[in-house]
């Protein structure tokens, strides 16, 4: 059985930082894309950054030119670095993979339970 375990939220003061991690444990072969997500209060879940297998980035306006998203393909490990962080940058954050617990498997879209990032003015 597969999860996805976020870590890194919690409070935080307005121009801040943050880093987030998310890690893949249990039976996978294969991690495809990656992504953060998060969900205000009230407002839908929007994505932040997503980052391929290769590498490549990208990410969404709120979270451009603040944001960096990293992974490790060796440790199935995603991060998050978040920098000048704002109060409308609170949320709960959710890491995303697309991957496969068997090469003679399609792969499906995990989840993680999300981790509370609160910014504080």
């Amino acid at each position: 059985q597969v999860q996805l375990v976020e870590s890194g939220g919690g409070l935080v003061q307005v121009g801040g930082s943050l880093r987030l991690s998310c890690a893949a444990s249990g039976s996978v072969a294969m991690v495809n894309d990656m992504a953060w997500y998060r969900q205000a209060p009230g407002k839908q879940r929007e994505l932040v950054a997503t980052i391929s297998s290769y590498g490549t980035a990208n990410y969404g306006d709120s979270a451009k030119g603040r944001f960096t998203i990293s992974r490790d393909n060796a440790k199935n490990t995603m991060s998050l670095e978040m920098n000048n962080l704002t109060p409308e940058d609170t949320a709960v954050y959710y890491c995303h993979a697309n991957l496969r617990v068997s090469v003679f498997r399609r792969a499906d879209d995990y989840w993680g339970q999300g981790t509370q990032v609160t910014v504080s003015s």
